[in-house]
């Protein structure tokens, strides 16, 4: 547990540092989540198996707190980015970009752990971290249509061989934001609950009241920094769900069905201090297998699971390359889709 602790708290510290101190801290703050960290990636030790026995009520508990200071980041992260701090161009856009990337590496990571948790006060918190980022729809759209539909052309957040991240992003939003919709929609009539608070309903008041807290700390420029910050944490989860599950299919079945999702059909990574920062999110396959278990449980296996060639987030940069992404990864995902027909 002590390497989740040691990452993600580490780069609180950080983000607290450049947001109070500026100065050198902005850059302090920036490289740890870049070029930190992909050095220590290079750490076999890192990598080694957690003990999850002892480490679930501690990952609740992390779990919990990185979602609380969550929100005190993100509106200060406004209010700096915004010019109201006084730092200069050049802390400003550090400070940018190393809040985004832990607001789409980290806190999207564990609002993801966060709704999957059985414990209600939980679930909510994960809602209302993805609700301030202005993407509330994606707790529908991964619980109800990803979970179900994960590797077939039925889920939007699946990329098909040979599809740029470029064509993907677009398709996955929309489609995403229509199919959890028609998900919740359908859930509500089976459960005789059409005529309650619609799920979307309060992503949509959430979205509404994180724009007014970015517009009461900063003005117009508020408004404008949340926009930015929001959208890079919005790329960088299609990002994931886009590396994650590229050109893995599920063999279709009679009837329109397809086979069960199993450890052949996402990419995972065993990098031990970028998995640390994302909350196991790079040992993917296990997730889909038991999406209730908790982060320091998920287990990888080399032999059953498709591995990426770099780190998720390393990946992710090469994803915005298609020529070097295609030459680097359609060669293993025909490999795996023949070894699995």
């Amino acid at each position: 547990m002590a390497r989740f602790v040691i990452a993600t708290l580490g780069m609180v510290g950080a983000l607290n540092l450049a947001l109070w101190l500026g100065g050198p801290w902005t850059l302090i703050a920036l490289l740890y989540i870049t070029v930190f960290t992909f050095f220590l990636d290079r750490i076999a030790a890192l990598a080694a198996p957690d003990r999850p026995d002892s480490e679930f009520p501690a990952g609740d508990g992390l779990a919990a707190l990185l979602g609380l200071v969550h929100f005190p980041l993100l509106y200060a992260g406004v209010w700096a980015v915004a010019g109201a701090g006084g730092q200069s161009v050049a802390e400003r856009v550090a400070l940018f970009f190393a809040l985004a990337l832990f607001f789409g590496q980290v806190s999207n990571s564990n609002a993801h752990e966060l709704i999957h948790r059985g414990s209600r006060r939980l679930h909510r918190l994960g809602v209302a971290v993805y609700c301030s980022l202005l993407f509330g729809h994606h707790v529908s759209a991964h619980l109800r249509v990803h979970h179900i539909h994960a590797a077939t052309p039925q889920d939007p957040n699946s990329a098909p061989l040979g599809q740029s991240y470029y064509a993907f992003a677009p398709r996955a939003w929309i489609g995403s934001f229509r199919a959890g919709l028609r998900a919740e929609t359908a859930r509500r009539a089976r459960t005789g609950k059409a005529r309650g608070w619609h799920p979307y309903l309060t992503y949509a008041a959430g979205a509404a009241l994180s724009l007014a807290l970015a517009a009461l700390v900063a003005g117009w420029a508020g408004l404008l920094a949340l926009l930015g910050l929001a959208a890079y944490a919005q790329a960088q989860l299609l990002l994931s769900d886009y590396v994650q599950h590229y050109g893995l299919r599920r063999r279709a079945r009679d009837a329109g069905r397809y086979e069960p999702v199993g450890p052949q059909h996402s990419w995972n990574a065993p990098h031990g201090f970028s998995s640390a920062l994302m909350l196991n999110a790079p040992r993917h396959s296990d997730h889909h297998a038991h999406p209730a278990r908790p982060y320091p449980g998920l287990e990888l296996d080399r032999a059953e699971m498709p591995i990426l060639p770099q780190s998720l987030p390393v990946m992710a940069v090469l994803a915005l390359l298609p020529p070097v992404w295609r030459r680097l990864m359609d060669r293993r995902a025909r490999r795996w889709q023949a070894e699995t027909l």
